[in-house]
């Protein structure tokens, strides 16, 4: 059952990351993107490029993250879940607060979740 838990919070941290790479690859200057993400218009415009990028990023997470799961590879996950966690740090620090709350705290507890259990 606690295994299940894990794979679950392993599963909701990958699917944040799709989002997020949908955002950030084809939302970006969209009306989505610009509230996802508190941007103006111009701003949004100016940096579509960069944020494609992140998106790119992005899915690379959550494509390991489920390569983890679908070959139940614990090591895939933890990697995968520090890569995420060490990335909503540095954001949550550098760019917005609440990407602590949003990528931060969940990768923080499947990790956890996937260390104890899977």
């Amino acid at each position: 059952m606690l295994k299940l838990l894990a794979q679950a919070a392993v599963l909701l941290v990958a699917v944040e990351h799709v989002y997020i790479l949908v955002l950030e690859m084809f939302l970006w200057n969209k009306p989505a993107g610009l509230k996802a993400f508190g941007q103006t218009q111009e701003l949004a415009d100016a940096t579509k490029v960069l944020a494609a990028n992140q998106g790119l990023y992005n899915g690379f997470l959550a494509a390991g993250l489920f390569w983890g799961l679908f070959t139940q590879n614990r090591e895939f996950m933890l990697f995968f879940l520090a890569c995420v966690l060490v990335a909503g740090v540095y954001g949550g620090l550098t760019a917005a607060r609440k990407i602590l709350f949003v990528q931060a705290l969940p990768a923080a507890i499947a990790l956890a979740l996937v260390a104890a259990f899977a």
